[in-house]
């Protein structure tokens, strides 16, 4: 239980007045037009800057259930659970490189247009599902329930806290649209980091420094790299693995990319992207060291930590002061509520263009932002109803219905990733290739499920660590993918037109390039720097 004064609270109501305040200026009508056009509440305008692209970037990736889980898992075993922030900079790199310039050069609205107009209808519906309910059934309620633990933690009821965070983001995402969930994002973005930063610095000075820290934990603790072998963090599956799952998260997801599809231009979202991964290098030192100084300060008999999963809870009701508590969990609800509104947004975003404009194409674009905002309407409402189904659901189970995304993801990951570069590659390939990644993942999951009932090669097959299965699963899609193009008609020319690798990944005004490649570099020198210091 995290007790609050005064001050705490003052300063959490004082957070959200300040994020309505900022959503409420943000969504203003600008114009004679107002929010007349569909652009404006989906994409902001297509008209967004570099900073608040790479801060909504990160602020929708970090969700409350992240930052405890980063806690948790560096109290339970060190820093190798940040190699999977780390490498999300290499991968927003490839979507800032790779990806982006065809996007944006395609014009679409959402993900699943963008397979349409490289493959088929039938990619786009199989995507367009696939994310809807993936949305509905993990993140949307994961979130909320994570909300709902927060607020108990400080002494409300659960009910109190889960509704209060829906219908509070519910608000400003339904009237606001894109530009309000970024803007928010922005700021909130900042209020974690400097929440988090709180954590560290004052838990490491309650310890005793970097070097008390190091000594108590031992050197195991801090280092990224583990053996092939280990059931968590292979060092194989690090580099092989997760950068499969990172393709399709950061580069496919409409969740992550419906920001850069609202840049300016090319530049800006570029420029936002190498933000992002900048911005990605700090989760090791706020998010995950406060679990580990957490352990140490147990071992040291200066807290009681109960288990390792009530880490940042433990350390923020133990050791902060008065005044930075709430700044804390305010950091908390920023967290969830950045995650939350952008969920809300992607997935009203992928409603209305791709199941409801898709059957009424000549719908106005005032009829597209009010299906838009009934789509988030009835997204809070499922998110409700959702929250009974989490208190029955087992946490094992749970887990298993969140795998689902990194067993289905591989043969979305290589559609997208080859569709780019292979011209020759066209719906029938792309359709066999989605569906035997489907069928093989959700394969693993049952056999997963029921895998102490088995043995020999099933068992395997159904333990193998989810990174390696991710390689394997991509490399089994990627070779589906090519050699049922290759046996069937090649593409027509509308397929890779425009939407293909042409030798060049910038468009003939991109006069900047200079500057993002020297940025990118530099990206590239911190992660290897950061691996070399934690080796």
């Amino acid at each position: 239980m995290i007790s609050l004064s005064n001050m705490d609270i003052a300063v959490i109501a004082a957070y959200f007045g300040f994020i309505f305040i900022v959503a409420w200026f943000a969504s203003r009508p600008k114009g004679e037009q107002g929010h007349e056009q569909s652009d404006d509440y989906f994409l902001a305008g297509r008209n967004l800057g570099w900073f608040v692209i790479g801060a909504s970037l990160f602020a929708s990736n970090i969700g409350s259930e992240h930052l405890v889980g980063l806690a948790g898992s560096g109290a339970t075993s060190g820093v190798p659970v940040a190699q999977f922030e780390i490498l999300a900079g290499f991968i927003l790199l490839l979507l800032g490189w790779i990806f982006t310039p065809f996007y944006l050069k395609s014009g679409v609205h959402t993900m699943p247009q963008f397979l349409e107009a490289r493959y088929s209808a039938s990619a786009r519906n199989y995507l367009s599902l696939i994310s809807v309910l993936a949305y509905v059934l993990t993140k949307i309620s994961v979130t909320i329930y994570a909300g709902a633990v927060i607020f108990e933690a400080i002494g409300l009821s659960f009910w109190v806290g889960a509704i209060a965070i829906v219908v509070a983001t519910g608000i400003y995402t339904i009237f606001g649209g894109l530009k309000a969930v970024i803007y928010t994002d922005m700021v909130q973005m900042f209020i974690m980091i400097a929440g988090s930063l709180l954590v560290t610095f004052i838990g490491l000075n309650k310890l005793g420094g970097y070097t008390e820290l190091k000594s108590t934990l031992g050197p195991e603790f801090f280092s990224l790299w583990r053996p092939h072998s280990d059931p968590d963090f292979p060092w194989t599956g690090i580099l092989f693995g997760a950068p499969i799952l990172g393709v399709w998260y950061w580069c496919t997801d409409q969740f992550i990319v419906q920001r850069v599809l609202s840049a300016k231009n090319l530049s800006q979202a570029r420029k936002g992207t190498i933000f992002g991964g900048f911005l990605k290098m700090l989760p090791l030192f706020i998010f995950v060291f406060p679990g580990m100084i957490c352990l140490a300060l147990s071992k040291k008999g200066m807290l009681t930590l109960s288990s390792a999963d009530l880490a940042l809870p433990t350390i923020v009701a133990d050791v902060l002061p008065f005044g930075v508590k709430g700044l804390v969990v305010a950091g908390l609800f920023a967290a969830l509520m950045s995650s939350l509104s952008s969920v809300f947004n992607s997935c009203s975003t992928l409603i209305t263009y791709d199941f409801y404009k898709n059957f009424n194409p000549q719908a106005s674009e005032k009829k597209l932002i009010v299906v838009g905002q009934i789509s988030t309407l009835f997204l809070v409402i499922c998110g409700l109803l959702w929250i009974p189904m989490m208190k029955l659901v087992s946490g094992q189970l749970f887990k298993y219905i969140q795998s689902v995304q990194a067993y289905i993801s591989p043969p979305i990951a290589a559609v997208f990733l080859l569709g780019i570069f292979i011209k020759r590659l066209n719906h029938q390939g792309a359709m066999a290739s989605l569906w035997t990644g489907f069928v093989l993942g959700i394969l693993r999951l049952v056999l997963e499920i029921n895998k102490d009932s088995l043995s020999g090669l099933v068992k395997s097959f159904a333990t193998i660590n989810f990174l390696h299965f991710a390689l394997l699963l991509f490399i089994v899609c990627t070779f589906v993918l090519v050699a049922v193009s290759l046996m069937t008609p090649p593409p027509e020319k509308s397929k890779v037109e425009n939407i293909t690798y042409d030798g060049k990944f910038t468009s003939d005004d991109d006069h900047k390039v200079g500057q993002d490649f020297f940025l990118s570099i530099l990206l590239v020198v911190v992660i290897l720097i950061t691996w070399w210091l934690f080796s």
